[in-house]
């Protein structure tokens, strides 16, 4: 019998002998509701998935089989209360899987994928639920709703037409056969490309091959190294804070190169953990789901539901920002080659040498060493920082709480209330990397806000990254790159703190894609002001604040390398496009693909995209970026645009602007178009010259 439908029947036969045990079929005793992660075992997921699956339809049922007349309450209002237990496992198992995950919760996430998947089609396939939101969609302007419910029932009316409402009997068995077989597929990349991650060790026996990088990441390394059972040695991974620091300071070409080839082929090696067919896999059922939609691609499919729109747009919107990233880009490839020149070597500048040499041209333009930076950006200072910034703008109080049960010991949690002691919600950080977590940095709702029966629950948040993590002799130091993903994370957690809706599906961060970046970009705006500086960029050794002159020389190197940033960002973006436009089902060679891709597109050869397509997580991996890659630049012209406001106000604290972004954006999310909230805070349409202005391309 095979694995994965061994452990699906053993959770339906623990379902009723778990019962009694399960922490999921009991109220959470903490007064904030937050899972007791120290009690959930992994067979607990199962009997829970089963139990809400069942409870949930049995919800849907009632609805659907209802004798009433259908009102926005007996019917919209329903569906989106429903499925209280299913929402509670599913939210505890997908925040583990992407951050602690084991071979056992893989296993479970496969075979779940499918029964969720035909559980979501149950919902938006069943014709008399559609029906009844038809007609009170036809009928909205006589029903006498608020604008908020307004756009809920459109909202529903809509994700049921994008999921297949309309389709005709045999369509709809197909698309269910899709959305099956497209869940495995995307769980499958991102499990081979955490297991890529995870398997790559570059072991260096020699310390002379160590010349030129701090004291710091050697050892690191050494304790890398040690825990794997290797002393005496140092140890490397593809992990982003493992690697960059060789890419930025390695006197030792040959290892920057194979680290920067072993981080860039993940997915690619041919082997049992190859990606690329998989590629082909998850193009070849979203463009066929997409046109039996009645979209002639799966970008038109998405973009129809975000403020682009159209491809076109989006296409057009990138290109104007592509032609003076790429052209700065080619300026700076040919000043680092005159730096190399400078060696005597002969040597030519390739994509393992950028962050070396850049990192040296720094210094020289600059004097400035992010070396000499990382002492004053302790962790627990930069998220201090972060807090007394809200604190500052929106009067937010973070406590943290010592008696709360995490899922791992690097968990700590914040209680988070506002001026009046009020409570806004709960906050989990989760900052350094581990076998379990996937790469990267994000945001999750463990629960949702919303607004029922006079109550008001608050949600409860979790940040996680993949920074710099504490040495025997040190703490965690941030690099400046991981200092503003902080802030960035920490934008979406306000987002998700702050929301005031009635209903979980619009609350918080559950926002039209392209808008969700701008409350975490904006928040990047503040990271290097001077006067947020100084409330946390501290000495981790002596507490003095950094110098005025270091801070004034960040200043200055605000646009360097934005050649070089922006042009790998909208590499990944267009790459991201092109395959979402594609129109031909059959199959197609991924590698010649992408080469063609970013030839198309002129992407010089010292520059390699920042996602390759097989470890393109954020749109192959059910990320929510498919053909949304695009989205952090085009939030980048609206946090530009709105942080401009702050700076031509002449106070960076601006109260009257603060309580307008938080009560205009942050506390209203899906309720109104985004555009409009947009201008209410901003009062005009957001212009696009503050972005090339701000990263130096104009």
């Amino acid at each position: 019998m095979k694995k994965t439908v061994l452990t699906l029947m053993i959770g339906f036969f623990l379902m009723g002998s778990a019962e009694a045990n399960n922490p999921f079929f009991e109220t959470y005793k903490n007064k904030y509701g937050a899972p007791p992660f120290d009690q959930i075992k992994n067979e607990h997921y199962m009997p829970g998935f089963t139990a809400g699956i069942k409870q949930q339809q049995a919800e849907i049922d009632a609805i659907a089989n209802s004798k009433k007349a259908p009102t926005f309450a007996n019917t919209i209002q329903a569906l989106d209360f429903s499925g209280d237990l299913l929402k509670k496992v599913s939210s505890v198992f997908f925040n583990l899987y992407s951050a602690e995950t084991n071979e056992q919760m893989a296993v479970i996430a496969n075979d779940i994928s499918p029964v969720l998947s035909e559980h979501n089609d149950n919902i938006y396939l069943n014709e008399k639920i559609f029906a009844r939101i038809k007609k009170l969609y036809d009928n909205r302007a006589k029903l006498g709703l608020t604008a908020e419910q307004i756009r809920l029932l459109e909202r529903y009316h809509r994700n049921f037409i994008r999921s297949g409402a309309a389709l005709n009997p045999a369509q709809k068995e197909k698309l269910r056969a899709i959305n099956k077989e497209l869940g495995l597929a995307e769980l499958a990349f991102g499990q081979n490309v955490l297991d890529e991650t995870n398997s790559y060790k570059k072991v260096v026996d020699k310390e002379s091959d160590l010349a030129g990088l701090p004291q710091s990441v050697r050892q690191a390394a050494a304790e890398a190294a040690k825990a794997d059972k290797q002393e005496g040695k140092w140890l490397f991974t593809t992990q982003k804070a493992s690697f960059i620091p060789v890419l930025q300071y390695s006197e030792n070409r040959e290892l920057r190169k194979d680290l920067l080839t072993a981080y860039s082929k993940r997915g690619d090696n041919n082997n049992s953990k190859d990606n690329k067919s998989i590629i082909n896999k998850i193009m070849k059922l979203r463009t066929q789901r997409a046109q039996l939609l009645g979209f002639a691609t799966s970008a038109d499919f998405i973009l129809d539901d975000t403020m682009a729109k159209t491809p076109k747009n989006v296409y057009n919107f990138l290109q104007s920002v592509w032609e003076p990233a790429v052209s700065k880009a080619k300026e700076e490839a040919i000043e680092l080659q005159k730096m190399m020149d400078k060696e005597g070597k002969g040597e030519k500048i390739e994509a393992w040498d950028w962050w070396y040499y850049s990192e040296k041209l720094r210094k020289e333009k600059y004097d400035l060493d992010e070396e000499l930076l990382k002492p004053y950006f302790k962790l627990e200072n930069v998220r201090q920082g972060v807090f007394d910034l809200a604190s500052k703008l929106f009067g937010l109080k973070f406590k943290k709480l010592s008696n709360m049960p995490v899922y791992h010991p690097d968990v700590e949690v914040f209680e988070v209330t506002d001026a009046t002691n009020a409570l806004i919600g709960i906050l989990y950080t989760d900052y350094f990397p581990r076998a379990g977590k996937r790469g990267g940095a994000w945001m999750n709702n463990i629960t949702d806000q919303y607004k029922k029966e006079g109550i008001n629950h608050r949600p409860i948040i979790c940040n996680v990254g993949n920074f710099t993590k504490p040495t025997a002799s040190a703490p965690s130091l941030l690099n400046m790159d991981e200092v503003e993903t902080l802030f960035h994370e920490f934008g979406h957690a306000l987002h998700g703190l702050l929301t005031q809706c009635s209903y979980p599906t619009q609350s918080g961060t559950n926002v039209s894609r392209d808008f969700v970046e701008f409350p975490s970009q904006i928040m990047e705006n503040w990271c290097w002001e001077p006067q947020i500086m100084k409330t946390y960029a501290r000495h981790y050794k002596t507490g003095e604040v950094m110098p005025k002159e270091l801070m004034a020389k960040i200043q200055l190197a605000g646009t360097f390398n934005q050649g070089f940033i922006n042009t790998e960002l909208l590499a990944a973006s267009l790459l991201d496009m092109d395959y979402h436009t594609i129109k031909d089902t059959a199959d197609f060679d991924v590698t010649a693909f992408e080469d063609a891709s970013m030839k198309r597109i002129g992407l010089i050869p010292q520059i390699i995209p920042r996602y390759r397509s097989t470890y393109f997580n954020h749109i192959f991996s059910g990320g929510g970026y498919s053909a949304g890659y695009y989205s952090y630049t085009w939030a980048a012209v609206l946090d530009a645009d709105a942080f401009d406001a702050f700076k031509q106000s002449g106070d960076i604290y601006n109260p009257k602007l603060a309580t307008s972004l938080r009560k205009n954006v942050l506390e209203r999310g899906d309720s109104e178009d985004p555009m409009k909230l947009y201008r209410k805070f901003r009062g005009a349409n957001p212009k696009p010259d503050a972005l090339l202005k701000k990263r130096g391309l104009k």
